[in-house]
């Protein structure tokens, strides 16, 4: 089997996953999932017109002529509040106090804010008429009874969430988060509770992609480290099949004592590719069985498995979860330093990004080696070299991935 390109994996991944169950959640546990159905209206909102200023609620007609030099002058004859009903319509030459949000009396059509009036005893002089209808909010301006005011696939943000709250949403329909477990694999590698072996290394992998998973929302479950023997292998990879998601990371290789993926073909997996026109991530692995698990065969070095994750598990992972949107955002930057291509392979180059009058430019983080693992810490984006690029010169502009929580910026960047 060939290497697949970047976009192939992509396709062949997002074709096997399956989107989640329904479930329904409370309301203030739904923030960052996705509604799994529509949402309509319960009621009108506003209710009734409303003043979208504190002023004086009066009929135009009485007022269009009103300027600072020649005001016109009307009796106040009501002071309505917020939540208050009006009991009395206004009629030729009469207006109302009114507060904001409070219900339009009968027999107006216009609100003047109370910075154009000018007020003594029960009289008040309208100093400038505004155009008809002014700071008026109609009924159903912002929701209209049975109409749909949230659809299937919303991701669920503070402003969502509050119009939920609005249309009295206590349970709210997700698609519920898939099951993932996490695997790493070797003999080389150190739990995090065990005692320092100078001969062995820390297991990084492990714990960046439970971090990686808990950014989309997901708990997932670390099965800890199976050594390279067959038997211990088995048993670890067998129970990893026993969730939506396996990665497991390290072993996918094609080296004498790289086990995973025989294993895996033992235990019935279909394999749909294992290796990618990639750099950091070639000897990835993604497969299927048939009760739908998906399992990735992820990469040893840990920036290789971080940034295949970002590619291909991430996107999977919000498919499943009902994201329309399932990408990485991403900006145009220039280039600081030439960086040279990786032939026939997609690179993925960790940057810190930088603005200017001109807009954003990008410097490498430091030395991009697989198993560099700072160079993905001190990282804000992904700058992708397409195949086949060749090198590219200080100043070329080139597509950047913004990664998880880069969206704000310091004081000093505003």
């Amino acid at each position: 089997m060939s290497d697949f390109s970047v976009t192939e994996a992509l396709t062949s991944i997002l074709a096997q996953m399956e989107r989640s169950a329904i479930e329904a959640v409370p309301l203030h546990d739904s923030l960052g999932r996705v509604l799994a159905e529509d949402v309509s209206a319960n009621r009108n909102h506003p209710p009734y017109d409303v003043s979208a200023m504190d002023g004086y609620a009066v009929t135009f007609a009485n007022i269009e002529l009103a300027t600072p030099d020649s005001p016109v002058s009307l009796n106040v004859v009501d002071d309505i509040r917020a939540g208050q009903i009006p009991q009395i319509s206004i009629g030729q030459g009469e207006a109302a106090r009114i507060m904001t949000g409070a219900p339009t009396p009968a027999g107006i059509d216009t609100v003047i804010r109370v910075e154009d009036t000018a007020l003594s005893g029960d009289v008040v002089s309208i100093l400038a008429a505004p155009k008809q209808g002014a700071n008026i909010r109609p009924m159903g301006e912002n929701l209209k009874t049975g109409h749909v005011v949230l659809t299937k696939g919303t991701l669920i943000t503070p402003g969502v969430l509050a119009i939920l709250a609005m249309v009295k949403q206590k349970q709210v329909p997700v698609f519920a988060r898939p099951s993932v477990a996490i695997l790493s694999t070797g003999d080389e590698l150190e739990a995090i509770d065990d005692p320092i072996d100078e001969n062995k290394i820390p297991n990084a992998n492990s714990h960046a992609l439970y971090a990686q998973c808990k950014a989309l929302g997901i708990e997932a479950t670390l099965l800890g480290i199976a050594k390279d023997e067959t038997e211990d292998l088995r048993a670890k990879l067998a129970e990893g099949l026993n969730y939506d998601v396996l990665l497991a990371s390290g072993g996918v290789s094609v080296g004498h004592h790289d086990f995973v993926r025989p294993i895996l073909d033992e235990l019935g997996i279909t394999f749909h590719f294992w290796r990618i026109a990639m750099r950091p991530g070639h000897p990835l692995a993604f497969g299927t069985t048939e009760s739908g698990t998906a399992v990735f065969g992820l990469p040893g070095n840990p920036v290789a498995s971080m940034v295949c994750f970002e590619q291909f598990v991430g996107p999977a992972l919000r498919s499943a979860m009902g994201h329309d949107k399932l990408f990485l955002r991403t900006v145009q930057a220039r280039l600081q330093h030439d960086v040279k291509g990786a032939g026939s392979r997609t690179l993925f180059i960790r940057v810190t990004l930088e603005s200017d009058d001109e807009g954003y430019f990008v410097s490498l983080t430091g030395a991009q080696g697989s198993g560099v693992l700072m160079s993905m810490a001190l990282a804000e984006g992904l700058m992708i070299v397409p195949a086949d690029s060749g090198t590219l010169k200080a100043g070329h502009m080139v597509t950047v991935q913004l990664l998880q929580g880069m969206d704000c910026q310091s004081e000093a960047d505003l």
